[in-house]
């Protein structure tokens, strides 16, 4: 049976940006790899951890909404284990109320970015006219 899914997983902070994406990467090719389909995926980037894990205060945030089968999961969790840059990871099965949530949180997203693009526009039409 098919589920979504959702997959929170954070990696050393001594990795550069480049390295940090490339292991992303790595992971959603191997969920494409297994058959499931990419809903959504967000780079939350480096922030500190709310206590140390590993000695590390900071890690790199890496977020995954995907479909598959319940299978899949456990090979993803498998590289995880098995690889040094991830030093924590969590994965779980969204419920219909988990996915309306996350959907309405996208689109919420995207409104504000629009809204932000919108004012950026006023603003240079503003300092547009003040130049003439």
């Amino acid at each position: 049976m098919i589920n979504q899914y959702e997959t929170v997983f954070i990696l050393s902070p001594i990795l550069s940006i480049a390295q940090a994406k490339e292991a992303a990467e790595k992971f959603k090719k191997v969920l494409l790899d297994e058959g499931a389909e990419i809903e959504h995926e967000e780079n939350w980037g480096l922030r500190k951890l709310a206590y140390p894990i590993k000695h590390k205060a900071t890690g790199y945030y890496f977020l995954i909404e995907f479909k598959a089968k319940g299978e899949i999961v456990e090979k993803l969790e498998t590289k995880y284990k098995y690889d040094e840059k991830v030093i924590r990871f969590l994965t779980f099965r969204m419920d219909k109320h988990s996915i309306a949530y996350s959907i309405k949180k996208r689109n919420m997203n995207k409104q504000k970015v629009e809204a932000s693009k919108v004012e950026v526009n006023k603003v240079n039409k503003v300092d547009k006219k003040k130049e003439k």
